[in-house]
């Protein structure tokens, strides 16, 4: 709750300072306060959950996950003044809506209500959609804001009616009287009816197949910033509040559900990692990877009683690469008309740390050892085989040898092409920032049970 309230404080704090004249505080002050509330966060760690009136949870699942949140959206507000240095006399409102996206992110995480829920998702969304419009002198950025708008407000009202018929089926919107629904035999037909239409609306959020035909656009055409924050931030928020979700409607998932989420999972890493293979533009190949990665995660929801630990392990591998590889891809493809694969020839030889930043990412969303991603599919599938789905993890490692081939189109493009212009001077917070995610990235490969331990 204090949390909340702190990012909360902060958001407007921004917007005051910009009244005052006093923008080159506003990036290093936030970064500041965002990290000190990190740090009082992460002291209610396997501490006892506290409640607010039952709105607001706070125990491990919902800290664990906003610690990762609020550090995710540290180096992209970092990552802000150099990519906005053309409109670095609106940085107050790009920072702000970030705190505010975040303080819907914790919502979405430590509800203990379907209406603090909601509210958290659409404070998330309605950022989101800001954002992707926020180049209002591009037409594939405005085309990126309505299409996102369009198909966010009809997901929405997936996730809304569904609500509405749990309410209707048991008279509450309390997570633990809902949680009772879902292993009581005596439940209205209504409630089973809004679980699935809150599960579709949340299958759009996370671009899952086949609620996934809006990611590529979005992604080509929103500001590369934004991209990374939908690709990153954004897509982690929407499992974790997914799995909650899915954990309080009932702990063990009927057959019939498992069945579709199966289907759900394989079609998204298939689909997802055949369409990659396809791409020239790295925004849109970054965002089939993200539909694919999404399968992958979807698994760890047949497990959903034990698995906490492994998707919080999962998604905190996967962010970090995408905020790493996401610092290069700004870098180079900034004052550029496209991001296509050609812009990245020859970076191994004029910016040779970025290019193995950018190499070291790729490879822990292939799942190649050491990096932290390796052990996260190791994870999961270890889970998923002592949960009889043999079948799912053969598919699942297939589609991650697949995933390498397009990994390593961009890869060889760095090291073996020549490259179409002349090295430039990398901005210190891009070198910074890579260094930084890859090197944590690399850190949880090393020491996993870091994480895993936190929610067994």
């Amino acid at each position: 709750m204090y949390t909340l309230i702190a990012i909360a404080v902060l958001g407007v704090l921004c917007l005051i300072a910009e009244i005052f004249n006093v923008r080159k505080a506003i990036v290093p002050v936030t970064i500041i306060g965002l990290l000190a509330t990190l740090g009082l966060t992460a002291t209610g760690l396997n501490g006892s959950a506290d409640t607010y009136n039952n709105m607001i949870v706070d125990d491990n699942f919902s800290t664990s996950f906003s610690c990762l949140f609020i550090l995710l959206t540290v180096f992209l507000i970092a990552l802000t003044p150099s990519f906005h240095e053309k409109q670095i006399h609106k940085i107050s409102d790009f920072v702000s809506i970030k705190l505010f996206l975040l303080t819907g992110a914790i919502a979405m995480v430590a509800f203990g209500n379907l209406a603090m829920f909601f509210l958290g998702i659409e404070i998330l969304s309605i950022s989101l959609y800001v954002l992707a419009a926020s180049n209002r002198l591009s037409l594939k950025s405005n085309e990126a804001g309505m299409k996102y708008f369009l198909m966010g407000a009809f997901a929405s009202g997936f996730i809304l009616f569904g609500i509405a018929l749990i309410y209707g089926a048991i008279g509450s919107f309390d997570m633990t009287v809902i949680q009772e629904a879902g292993t009581s035999a005596d439940v209205e037909d209504w409630f089973y009816i809004g679980a699935i239409l809150l599960s579709i609306g949340m299958l759009f959020k996370i671009a899952a197949v086949p609620f996934h035909f809006w990611a590529p656009d979005v992604y080509e055409g929103s500001p590369a910033l934004t991209t990374a924050l939908m690709s990153t931030l954004a897509k982690v928020v929407a499992m974790a509040a997914f799995f909650k979700l899915v954990r309080a409607m009932n702990v063990n998932l009927p057959e019939s559900s498992q069945t579709a989420l199966m289907i759900v999972s394989i079609l998204s890493m298939t689909i997802g990692n055949i369409m990659a293979l396809k791409q020239t533009n790295v925004k849109r190949m970054l965002a089939f990877s993200g539909i694919s990665h999404a399968g992958f995660m979807l698994m760890a929801l047949l497990a959903v009683s034990t698995s906490g630990g492994i998707l919080l392990y999962y998604t905190s591998a996967y962010a970090l690469a995408g905020i790493a590889a996401f610092s290069v891809v700004l870098y180079v493809t900034k004052d550029k008309d496209n991001e296509d694969i050609f812009n990245f020839n020859g970076l191994g030889k004029t910016s040779p740390l970025l290019a193995a930043i950018l190499t070291g990412a790729l490879l822990s969303m292939a799942g190649i050892p050491i990096f932290s991603g390796f052990f996260a599919k190791v994870f999961l599938f270890g889970q998923m085989l002592k949960a009889g789905h043999i079948i799912l993890v053969i598919i699942a490692v297939v589609n991650s040898i697949i995933s390498v081939g397009y990994y390593f189109k961009l890869i060889l493009a760095m090291y073996t092409k020549d490259a179409t212009e002349n090295a430039k001077s990398v901005p210190f917070v891009y070198s910074a920032v890579a260094t930084v995610a890859i090197l944590l990235n690399i850190a949880l490969g090393l020491y996993p049970s870091f994480l895993l331990d936190l929610l067994t």
